[in-house]
């Protein structure tokens, strides 16, 4: 019964940088790998990020990989994914999500359960 909230998002200029963050009610996220995903109008939903629970393995789109770092607090039940260089293409609503080890590997929004309800990032000219 885990419940996610994204927050953070919003309107950033081209090469600005933004911080999402992922609240978790309901449950800890000790025990979950969480993942970043991404959808933009008339696309389907986009890894961008996971991290394992213990935040020792991480993964990255390649689309995303030099920009964007995905970390997590255990203990304050938070998942964070810092964006640094953002283009117009990474404007979308993001969700995050819990994943296991089996799938927190993988890039389908398929191995992930609880969802959140996404936070809109804008990126403008």
């Amino acid at each position: 019964q885990v419940q996610l909230i994204e927050s953070g998002g919003g309107l950033v200029q081209t090469g600005g940088s933004l911080r999402v963050s992922c609240a978790a009610s309901g449950g800890t996220l000790s025990n979950y790998c969480m993942g970043w995903f991404r959808q933009a109008p008339g696309k389907g939903r986009e890894f961008v990020a996971a991290i394992s629970w213990s935040a020792e393995m991480t993964y990255y789109a390649d689309s995303v990989k030099g920009r964007f770092t995905i970390s997590r607090d255990n203990a304050k039940n938070m998942v964070y994914l810092q964006m640094n260089s953002l283009k117009s293409e990474d404007t979308a609503v993001y969700y995050c999500a819990t994943g296991s080890r089996w799938t927190c590997g993988t890039n389908s929004p398929t191995g992930y359960g609880y969802w959140g309800q996404g936070t809109q990032v804008t990126v403008s000219s």
